[in-house]
């Protein structure tokens, strides 16, 4: 799981990016949402903990602008607010939850996982008539049969199956597959044809100078 945090308090900042990144999770966090407009690949990201009163752009206005874009990823705002008009607005932007400050970290956990879990759709994924992909469990199957999969090559196609039907740039693979390192286009080329050898049918179009896709099975 990718999260994309605002936060300008360091010390919740450290924490939470701690908790998490202790199961494997990756956490990328900015004080302000101006910032994190201007860096962040808000598409690579599985779920936004957004607290309201930032510099720059608010928690509001940032995520404002990020619907507004058409990115439609769950978001929970982290605030010690209280007024039912900040509620209102918040859910009126489309966020998902609110989480009072101060809070529990097990218990922040727990909202984004009711929070994806139903969002995602948990039945598999049809890709074609003999494969389908489960977003939950990152399962690849061919006719009921579970694949073994290494976790990359799991990552690679989750990131492909969540965005079926659309190209998705190599830049974005590559920054949700391998988080910051730096990694050539022939190391995802590699990866790429390691899944296509665990395959019956290629399924993973490559679309020249764009990306690669999954076409959505009709």
């Amino acid at each position: 799981m990718k999260i994309l945090l605002l936060e300008d308090d360091n010390f919740i900042c450290e924490s939470i990016k701690s908790y998490f990144e202790l199961d494997g999770n990756k956490v990328d966090f900015f004080n302000d949402g101006e910032e994190l407009l201007d860096n962040a690949i808000l598409t690579n990201y599985d779920i936004f903990l957004f607290d309201i009163n930032t510099p720059k752009k608010n928690g509001f206005e940032t995520l404002k602008a990020i619907r507004d874009d058409g990115i439609s990823t769950p978001a929970i705002y982290l605030t010690a607010q209280s007024d039912i008009e900040h509620v209102k607005q918040g859910y009126a932007l489309g966020c998902s939850d609110y989480v009072r400050k101060p809070f529990i970290l097990d218990e922040l956990e727990l909202r984004i996982n009711q929070i994806l879990h139903k969002d995602l759709d948990c039945d598999n994924v049809k890709i074609t008539e003999s494969y389908s992909f489960n977003l939950c469990s990152m399962q690849l199957a061919f006719e009921g049969e579970s694949i073994d999969l290494k976790q990359q090559e799991k990552d690679l196609l989750y990131i492909l199956v969540k965005n079926i039907g659309n190209i998705v740039s190599p830049s974005i693979i590559k920054d949700y597959v391998w988080d910051e390192k730096d990694v050539c286009d022939n190391t995802l080329r590699t990866q790429i044809k390691k899944i296509r050898t665990k395959l019956k049918e290629n399924f993973i179009v490559n679309i020249r100078n764009s990306g690669y896709k999954i076409e959505k099975n009709a």
